[in-house]
């Protein structure tokens, strides 16, 4: 099937909030949010502070992560009413308890105009069929796929994937992931350099983008914006902001950031 690329993939925008993710609660930071409500109303406010888009976690009634089809089209309507300015984003992250099979049903069901999948997760039982035409059909149905890269063989894995025609190339976003959460392993701006060297090895100028932990995260936002990438930011990784305090909220991480540019 030839891909439909009469459905516009929007670029990544230059910064995407991530304002929850998968682990953190309230206990961590009061104005996490964890309720649909409280989702959207930071997106209102981040996008107020700058932010162009939204990579968005669902959490349950325990305030647990969650890959509930139901809730994430809740989510999306009530985004769309509330903020339609900006890019909506799902995740399809296992956290250690969604299998790849799940995942995709994800997608599949909700159907989203924007979706980050690990490609080490999709991949933990192999390159096989259900993968293959997942990502098919994703590129087919004009799903922009951000493909979240923890590590450069992670991007190498995928380069070897595009070069030999199994994977669809034709419109390729990545997230560059610098540390690890709860691991001890820092985030250093010099580790972006890896990842953008390989690059030269795909036939398209991919669209990428780079988060990091902790407090060294503005620093190396700054140096993917020096290198010609965009930028997620927000409580997912990180609630502390470059001067050591704490961050208000995600629109506070946001405002600073900006800041921070012109002081680079």
């Amino acid at each position: 099937m030839t891909p439909d690329l009469s459905r516009s993939v929007p670029p990544l925008p230059d910064i995407m909030v991530a304002p929850n993710g998968a682990r953190l609660k309230k206990t961590d930071h009061p104005a996490l949010p964890e309720t649909i409500a409280e989702t959207v109303t930071t997106a209102l406010a981040c996008a107020r502070a700058g932010a162009g888009g939204i990579h968005a976690h669902i959490r349950d009634r325990e305030g647990n992560h969650t890959l509930d089809a139901g809730l994430y089209r809740e989510l999306l309507t009530e985004l769309a009413r509330v903020v339609p300015e900006i890019q909506h984003q799902i995740t399809t992250e296992a956290v250690g308890h969604y299998t790849p099979d799940e995942q995709i049903r994800l997608v599949r069901t909700v159907q989203p105009g924007s979706v980050s999948v690990s490609l080490a997760e999709l991949t933990a039982d192999g390159w096989n069929r259900p993968v293959h035409d997942f990502y098919r059909w994703c590129d087919e149905s004009g799903i922009a796929v951000q493909h979240i890269l923890y590590s450069h063989d992670d991007l190498r894995h995928l380069v070897r994937l595009c070069s030999g025609g199994e994977m669809p190339a034709t419109r390729l976003q990545m997230l560059f992931v610098l540390g690890r959460y709860g691991q001890g392993v820092p985030s250093e701006p010099g580790a972006i350099a890896g990842f953008t060297q390989l690059l030269a090895e795909l036939a398209v100028k991919p669209d990428w983008a780079v988060c990091a932990f902790g407090r060294s995260e503005t620093a190396c936002l700054r140096q993917a914006e020096r290198l010609g990438g965009k930028i997620r930011i927000g409580f997912e990784n990180n609630t502390i902001n470059e001067d050591g305090s704490i961050a208000r909220d995600n629109a506070e991480r946001i405002s600073q950031f900006i800041s921070s540019r012109t002081l680079s």
